[in-house]
């Protein structure tokens, strides 16, 4: 059964920063879906399991941006 975790995320300002943080976290392991909302700063991932801070704070770093 999937899970669905909710994420702030700060600096996200345009769509192609809503793609570069969706295209990141999509690599982690197990992520089935990622739905960016600049508007809100908040990004929707739905996985396999539950998901490490770490991994998500390191992937959304990668992309440029900050995990509140």
């Amino acid at each position: 059964m999937s899970e669905q975790s909710t994420w702030q995320v700060t600096g996200m300002t345009c769509g192609h920063c809503a793609a570069s943080v969706s295209e990141e976290i999509g690599e982690i392991d197990g992520v089935e879906d990622v739905d960016v909302s600049v508007e809100t700063g908040t990004v929707v991932v739905t996985s396999a399991g539950p998901l490490e801070r770490a991994a998500v704070d390191a992937a959304v770093a990668e992309a440029g941006y900050t995990l509140v």
